[in-house]
């Protein structure tokens, strides 16, 4: 990731008052955000608010000065007065009560006027949520340990629609789960038998240089031969414990290395799960040394600890070979990370694709220059909530939303809850390799006597 910061950004104030929060400049972002500014602003009436319930107010839904996360901005950006914020749940009152409070600073205060604070989504149904005015969107935000499986209490998904029936479209987090794949299928399974409408939140799909990358394969009929994925995470300001322990977010292929998992399964196709194979750097070996962790590792179960590097490498169902690289050692905000799509003659290489997303292509008409393909305010998140919003409008029967209307726009959710499972079931081959990995080469240290 090259330049310079641009700093210029924190002056840029979206057109409905909301700003971004100032880690944007940390990240080389293009400065004209016309696409986010560009926001339905016509007076909300009844018939053509958007009502929706949020379920989690954390970083990822109301976002932190030190996270690129936040979905309400997004939300805010593209639906503009339109947004009615009917409810927020989550067990934390004084968190909601704050998000509220900021909120009401915002050009978007209007939208979180009435908004009501539930600490469940029981209580909230108890309480006539929904009988009044329709509910047209949830964004399930909370942690994966409450979703994702069939066991009370740990089952949003299931909650939602059996109190609040299938006509409110559902944005629901990445990873589907915190348990083993099995269960998030049973889920799957019973979601589709209630014909609800339930998308997740693999958000890199919308990306317009994801959306060239597939145009450019499909118009010159290519077949991927090859796909290679590194990701290089910048660790030292990452001080939560959990995400340090395979117990705590299911360790990186789990927790970060899905987004990568799900894009190469997107542009790629399904993965021959029989010929997953992982090579790992763990902790305790002499290559493993960073020196810049701010939690405490050593308190940690050593088998508990995360690898420094995970290398998979695999075979796609039609024969191509895939493989990816997950590193531990990058400091600062910026990660390093990168796809490269490999057919007769082409080169497709994707960069930067959380900060200033690029495609290269290299293709039979030069092998000395590369095409660039860079688009303003290529932001995932806008782009995805522009589909789920747009789903949802149709859904209720409520004039659409104002977007782009490009051919790389989707106004369609790209990823559904059991295309997500199958993301996550990769993920967990990729772990549960490495664990193995790591198993023998323990085993083998203790017979020979060796250090481990």
């Amino acid at each position: 990731m090259q330049g310079t910061p641009q700093t210029v950004l924190e002056c840029y104030p979206l057109s409905n008052g909301v700003r971004f929060p100032r880690w944007i400049h940390l990240f080389n972002v293009d400065c004209n955000l016309s696409r986010l500014t560009t926001v339905n602003t016509s007076v909300m009436t009844l018939d053509s608010s958007i009502n929706v319930v949020v379920v989690g107010a954390g970083i990822i839904t109301f976002g932190a000065s030190y996270e690129p996360w936040n979905h309400s901005i997004r939300i805010e950006a593209v639906l503009g007065s339109r947004l009615n914020v009917v409810a927020i749940i989550d067990p934390n009152k004084a968190r909601v009560e704050s998000v509220l409070a900021d909120k009401a600073q915002t050009a978007a205060k209007d939208s979180y006027s009435t908004t009501k604070w539930y600490p469940s989504v029981g209580e909230a149904y108890k309480d006539g949520l929904g009988s009044q005015l329709s509910i047209d969107l949830f964004v399930l935000g909370a942690p994966p340990d409450f979703r994702g499986t069939t066991v009370p209490g740990r089952d949003l998904e299931l909650e939602i629609v059996k109190l609040f029936g299938t006509d409110p479209v559902i944005f629901t987090e990445k990873p589907v789960a915190a348990v083993r794949p099995a269960e998030p299928f049973k889920v799957a399974d019973r979601l589709e038998a209630t014909n609800a409408r339930i998308g997740v939140g693999y958000m890199m799909r919308y990306l317009k240089v994801v959306q060239k990358a597939r145009q450019i394969i499909e118009e010159n009929n290519l077949t991927v031969m090859c796909a290679l994925a590194r990701y290089a995470f910048a660790y030292n300001l990452t001080r939560k414990a959990e995400w340090w322990r395979k117990s705590g977010n299911g360790g990186p292929a789990v927790e970060q290395m899905t987004h990568f998992c799900d894009l190469l399964r997107y542009l790629v196709g399904e993965v021959d799960k029989t010929s997953v194979r992982v090579t790992t750097l763990e902790h305790d070996e002499p290559a493993s040394t960073i020196k810049n962790v701010n939690i405490d590792e050593d308190a940690f179960d050593p088998d508990d600890r995360i690898p420094r590097v995970t290398s998979a490498t695999w075979k796609f169902e039609t024969g191509a070979v895939g493989s990816f690289t997950h590193i531990i050692a990058l400091h600062g905000q910026k990660y390093a990370e990168e796809i490269t799509l490999l057919a007769d003659g082409y080169q497709l290489r994707i960069a930067n694709v959380y900060t200033n997303p690029t495609l290269y292509v290299r293709s039979p008409e030069s092998d000395s220059e590369e095409k660039v393909y860079k688009y303003d305010n290529d932001d995932a998140f806008y782009d995805e909530f522009v589909a789920f919003a747009s789903e949802a409008c149709r859904r209720s029967g409520k004039p659409g939303i104002e977007h782009a209307t490009d051919d790389l726009a989707v106004d369609h959710i790209l990823s559904s809850y059991r295309d997500a499972c199958k993301s996550y079931e990769f993920t967990w081959l990729i772990r549960d390799s490495g664990d193995e990995y790591a198993a023998h080469r323990r085993a083998k240290g203790h017979a020979q006597g060796e250090p481990v």
